[in-house]
Order: C-alpha cells, then structure tokens, then sequence
C-alpha cells in the first residue's frame, strides 16, 4: 500500500525531543522529511547514538549554517518545494532566522510553519525544558505520594505529547490546503492534558491534590496497590466493574460507585487487604479474562520483552516503532541520517 503521507516534503529544524518526535513520526507514515542542521550536527547527536536514532530514523538531513546568506538561499528554495516546516527553537531564534510564515510565505504561500516554543511565540525566551514545565504547569504537583515532595515522571511527558500535538496542527493545516504558522506551546499542551482536572477547578472550585498511590479522583477503588509480591494498578470504572471483581477478590458490598466514593477509605482498606492475599502478577490473569482492568506493574524491560511486535529495527538499531498502525501499510524503517 502507498505510505499514507507520501509525497508529503517536511522541513525540520529540530534539536532534542518534541519538534524530532514529532517529525519522525510523520516520516515513518511516509513524509519525506529533511532535517537541517547546523554545521557540527544537531546537539542530540552529542547525548548518544541511539537517542539520536530514537528521535530521527527515517529522515534526510542536510547542513546549512542559517545564519549565512548562502544558508538562507538554500533554505529558501526548500521552502519553495515543501509543504511544511517545523522548528522548536525559542522564539527570538525562530524569528531571527526567519523561520515563520510571514518571512517565507515569499517562497511558497502554502508552506505550513509551525513553531514549537515552551510558552508560545509570543511568549518570551524563558527556559522551557521538559521538567521545568511539568513543574510550572501544576503537572509534579499532582504526582507523588502526597507526604513526599511533587515528582516528575520518569519520562519527558510534556516533550513528547507536544511533539504529537505539533504534528496533529501540521496535518491539520496541510488538509486545509492553506498555507499559514502554527503555534504549540509545552505549556499549552500540558495545561490541556489537565482536562478533567482544570474543568473541575475552573467550574466547580475544586482544586485537585495529590492522592496516594495514583487514586483516581472520581473513581473507587482506581489506583497503585500493593499485593503479596509488586505493585498492581486496578481502575475500577462502573459497577459491572466492580461487582465481577468483588466476586473474584471475595468483597461484599459496596455496590454502587455513589457508595465506594462516599466510603473511599474504607473500600481502598479492604481493596488493599484483598489483594495482599496474591501476587500482582497472579492478580492479573485471574481479572484479566473477567475483562476487569488490571495490570502489574513491569518494568520497561519486561514491558518491552511482553511486545516484541512493538521493537523494530532500523539499519544498526532496535528502536520502539510507530504507534500508529495503519491497515495494509507497514513502515520501512531506515536508520537516522549520517
């Protein structure tokens, strides 16, 4: 099957994470992607060969010092033959070297620019790595155990989900068959994936906290718990939910969701003494056919060796693949540019 995104031409001017996310996604989907990089390489290339390679396969790359005429000639006529740019620089640095619509629509009024800063292009150059806007955002504030101090997750969450919503308004901009910016912002995104959570304070004044173990705020028992041998998250949602899992773990009561959120303590108690009968593994398979959501807790090795169909491989390295799975189409997946 033809890839879905071919034909497609994409510009990059990418350093790290969420704007080389983002493209290669879309490069594995079939865009033709080509990566411009300063003399010297891109910085991620400096952290280790295989993060570079988890960030950038399936691309083509070009050097061009952009801060020269010549540099920006060149990046001139890729614009004339491209449907979009992405760049995730600070704002002054997309705007000194003319990385906007405004300064390329002269080359091609379709080109699609989108711009990825931590606050906005009109937001200011503060730093805005990933940790510093999961802090900033309220995000290490919902996350821990709520006697301990806020944490981060143990991944770059707010790079990642912006570089999805960064290829998403690319896409988005490209059906309209219109060229113009688009601006995503870290903060933006990850103030948005705070949905539930911002709609209940902003409209009912209920301001979120940190809860042990991961509980869910409207749902009982949804959360960590700790069983004989591991941790295994239960989320709970209906109460066909919990009725099969109350037969299976040897509960009485506490039939409605109205009534485990009103005795929530209590419910987690006996949830809790239940499943230190077991192991969270064993725990597992016996929910797992009742069609109850269950999982131990693993960890990314024994994640990865559980979905062996989710590793590929590309030139000299084994990478995770994309996520999106298409009928009829699988990716050729070609290793990073040299």
């Amino acid at each position: 099957m033809t890839a879905p995104l071919a034909g497609i031409r994409i510009l990059e001017v990418g350093t790290m994470l969420a704007g080389p996310y983002a493209t290669m996604l879309l490069a594995d989907l079939g865009a033709q992607v080509t990566k411009i990089e300063p003399p010297g390489g891109e910085i991620s290339r400096k952290v280790s060969d295989s993060y570079f390679a988890s960030l950038n396969r399936n691309k083509d790359s070009i050097r061009l010092d952009l801060n020269s005429q010549e540099g920006q000639g060149r990046l001139g006529q890729l614009v004339a033959e491209s449907h979009a740019l992405l760049v995730n620089l600070k704002p002054s640095a997309i705007r000194r070297l003319g990385l906007t619509y405004e300064a390329l629509r002269r080359y091609n009024e379709r080109i699609v620019c989108v711009a990825i800063t931590g606050f906005g292009l009109n937001g200011g150059d503060d730093p805005a790595f990933d940790y510093v806007v999961q802090a900033a955002t309220g995000v290490a504030a919902l996350t821990g155990d709520p006697d301990g101090p806020p944490t981060l997750p143990g991944y770059s969450s707010a790079d990642n989900s912006t570089g999805l919503a960064a290829a998403l308004g690319l896409l988005a901009q490209i059906v309209s068959g219109r060229g113009g910016q688009v601006d995503v912002s870290l903060r933006d995104v990850m103030l948005s994936q705070l949905n539930y959570h911002a709609s209940a304070y902003l409209n009912d004044g209920v301001e979120p906290q940190r809860r042990a173990y991961g509980a869910h705020s409207y749902y009982v028992p949804a959360q960590m718990f700790s069983t004989a041998d591991g941790y295994l998250a239960l989320f709970i949602t209906h109460d066909g939910f919990w009725k099969s899992f109350a037969g299976e773990a040897g509960i009485a009561g506490f039939e409605t969701m109205a009534e485990r959120v009103a005795r929530a303590d209590e419910v987690r108690a006996v949830v809790a003494a239940a499943l230190a009968t077991d192991t969270a593994v064993s725990w597992e398979a016996r929910l797992r056919p009742l069609g109850i959501p269950a999982a131990a807790v693993r960890t990314l090795p024994e994640a990865l060796k559980a979905t062996p169909e989710i590793v590929v491989t590309a030139g000299d390295f084994r990478l995770v693949g994309n996520p999106i799975r298409i009928a009829d189409y699988q990716p050729d997946y070609r290793p990073p540019p040299k």
